[in-house]
């Protein structure tokens, strides 16, 4: 009720003969023991084995692109973003748990752009489960919004003008407002554990893809908006994944690598609109986890309370902000040096691998793996004005193109708005 986030007490840890077999395995048998380590019996492996065959039920396909330099492709599900990782699995357990307890619950969620979708999608139709998502409506593209605008049933979203945080902070609010307690309000957004800890399992499944030797240590270049994806590394890390360094690609929301160089953290508020729309974050909810991770304690208002460990933090993370300018530059330069399109977000962690390969040449031996997080068909203005090339559209997209949405319920311009917004429609 205080606004903050759920945290592991105790993070477990793997052998390194653990890690090590999981070059034998296939994507869900890693899921099965990575996640067996968070939740121990509480579901049966029966159970896990079932809900992580339902939930994963798509390719994660790494590719080398130069040299040392992978890229894992985290767009291959449902909505083509890697936010259907942790949506699938969170609600598949939430499902779980409510039949066994016989419950509802509404989900709230706060989305920049991906989560929203992914979460939309998962929950569809579950009917112990509703779902409200708020998104800035005049910062997404139009596919993601029609991703979760042509549902309905028990999806309803809210559009409302600001940014990715206003609707974050309306979502946190709402969460510590004793008034709506009888609608008993959860979260998908990384708010909640159960959507971080399936992040952790494609940072095991790519090592192992790309690993020749017991050990071997490999850089990940993250991007990264509201730093959901960099815990889920970084708690990979803490299990014992052998990681050389964590690359934090932003864009022009430059609230961390600041923080870095500097140890003061100022909000970016407003935060900054880029074409790397779902990483518009000017003060990412994760940040917490982070320095909890490290020995400091930050909160919702961006006030330090503890500063973390400032030498282990720089040891283990870089952070480069990566300009609008310099984002559509990499989607240029990437298709004419390698004939392969990359997204705006793909974009920013290449073009940051690329600075950290300049200014750590000592390093160029070590293998890097960049997340490229959305499918380039959710940009195809942005693509089709750089590069002059439609990109081609999965079928899960194709789909949406031509079906109606359903209007936006309410005007929301505060949360005074949104709370009677919840009471009418969420009444006893």
């Amino acid at each position: 009720m205080d606004k903050g986030l759920f945290m592991l007490n105790k993070i477990p840890r793997l052998t390194d003969d653990t890690i090590d077999s999981f070059k034998n395995m296939d994507f869900v048998d890693i899921a099965n023991n990575v996640i067996s380590k968070f939740i121990g019996n509480i579901i049966s492996r029966e159970k896990l084995q079932q809900i992580v065959n339902n939930a994963l039920d798509f390719k994660i396909p790494i590719e080398k692109i130069a040299n040392n330099d992978y890229i894992c492709y985290l767009d291959r599900g449902p909505t083509c973003s890697f936010k259907d990782f942790g949506a699938r699995m969170l609600a598949r357990i939430m499902e779980h748990f409510l039949e066994i307890d016989n419950k509802n619950i509404t989900i709230l969620t706060a989305t920049s752009g991906d989560t929203g979708s992914a979460v939309a999608q998962a929950f569809y139709k579950m009917s112990r489960i509703k779902v409200v998502v708020l998104y800035p409506k005049n910062e997404i593209s139009d596919l993601q919004r029609k991703q979760m605008t042509t549902l309905g049933e028990n999806i309803i979203t809210l559009g409302i003008k600001g940014k990715f945080d206003d609707c974050q902070k309306l979502v946190k609010t709402a969460f510590a407002d004793k008034e709506l307690r009888h609608v008993n309000l959860s979260s998908a957004n990384s708010i909640n554990f159960g959507r971080l800890m399936p992040q952790t399992l494609y940072y095991f499944w790519s090592y192992s893809k790309i690993v020749d030797k017991k050990n071997e240590k490999v850089i990940f270049s993250v991007p990264s908006g509201n730093f959901g994806n960099l815990t889920g590394g970084l708690i990979a890390k803490k299990m014992g994944l052998p990681i050389e360094k964590f690359i934090s690609a932003v864009n022009e929301n430059n609230e961390f690598p600041a923080f870095l160089r500097t140890g003061v953290y100022t909000k970016v508020e407003p935060s900054i609109n880029c074409i790397s729309n779902a990483m518009n974050v000017g003060h990412p909810s994760n940040l917490a986890r982070i320095f909890d991770l490290y020995g400091g304690q930050i909160d919702e208002k961006g006030i330090i309370h503890r500063i973390p460990n400032m030498e282990e933090l720089r040891n283990d993370i870089v952070s480069y902000s990566i300009s609008d300018e310099a984002t559509k530059d990499e989607i240029v330069n990437f298709y004419n040096k390698y004939k392969r399109i990359i997204e705006p977000h793909g974009a920013v962690g290449w073009a940051a691998l690329q600075i950290y390969r300049n200014s750590y040449p000592k390093n160029n031996d070590v293998k890097s793996i960049t997340f490229e997080t959305a499918n380039p068909s959710k940009f195809p203005l942005e693509i089709i004005k750089l590069i002059d090339i439609v990109p081609e559209m999965p079928y899960s997209l194709l789909l949406i193109q031509d079906k109606p949405e359903f209007p936006n319920p309410k005007e929301i311009n505060d949360y005074t708005d949104f709370k009677e917004f919840l009471l009418e429609k969420f009444q006893d």
